[in-house]
């Protein structure tokens, strides 16, 4: 694990890190990233890389990750990337009304952790497995804001307008593939299957099967059987 120094929210983003349509979040996190000497915005190979540090360039994701494939794919084959995700530990939910101002405030219940980024890790397939690849999932209090809709005849009241870093609660660093063998607890005995690691990590049997994809995608986590419809599994002991 890592600890930074968080950029305070009242200082400007410089101008050659930010740009004119980042979002809050991103430019926050970015800014929360830099080192000196650091290059912002490099194009580099058609794409365009958030940060270069000598060789090893370095890409924030504060959406989906689904559309990264290709950027990826071309990145990878000549350079060493860590990929930023960040996941929000708790979330502040401001509602802005009809008029501009702010009229609610509330923390919301759900609290996320590090095993959340599995939701983003699925997108990325084949690329996990690349050993020019690492992984930082940054854990944050972020404030969401919602701006409420003038008339609405169907679904939410209202729409997200931005993200806003408030503060960084930790960061997990995953430089190998095996590191991710750690959101398996040590106590759960080899041959398991996502039923089992769903009650050991007290979490949905769907978030076990993402895992599962993940960890086996990567190479670290294998097949050795079938207990009735249930695949079992195994970590690599080779990983």
């Amino acid at each position: 694990m890592t600890e930074r120094k968080r950029p305070d929210s009242s200082e400007e983003t410089s101008p050659h890190i930010g740009t004119l349509n980042e979002k809050p979040l991103h430019a926050a996190l970015k800014a929360w990233c830099s080192e000196d000497g650091d290059r912002f915005e490099v194009p580099i190979l058609g794409f365009v890389a958030d940060i270069a540090r000598g060789t090893t360039l370095i890409e924030i994701q504060t959406g989906s990750t689904s559309g990264l494939q290709r950027k990826l794919t071309a990145l990878l084959r000549r350079h060493e990337v860590r990929l930023v995700l960040p996941v929000a530990a708790r979330k502040t939910i401001v509602n802005i009304g009809p008029d501009g101002e702010e009229q609610t405030r509330r923390l919301s219940p759900r609290r996320a952790g590090v095993i959340d980024v599995f939701r983003q890790l699925v997108s990325l397939g084949e690329l996990l497995g690349d050993s020019n690849l690492s992984i930082d999932v940054v854990l944050i209090h972020e404030q969401e804001i919602r701006h409420a809709r003038a008339a609405r005849r169907r679904g939410k009241d209202y729409s997200v307008g931005e993200r806003r870093l408030v503060e960084v609660v930790d960061c997990v660093s995953f430089r190998h593939p095996a590191d991710f063998l750690g959101v398996i607890p040590r106590t759960l005995a080899e041959g398991f299957t996502t039923a089992d690691l769903a009650k050991a990590i007290r979490q949905p049997r769907w978030m076990a099967q993402k895992i599962a994809y993940v960890l086996r995608t990567m190479g670290v986590l294998r097949v050795v059987g079938k207990h009735g419809n249930a695949f079992l599994y195994e970590r690599d002991a080779r990983s």
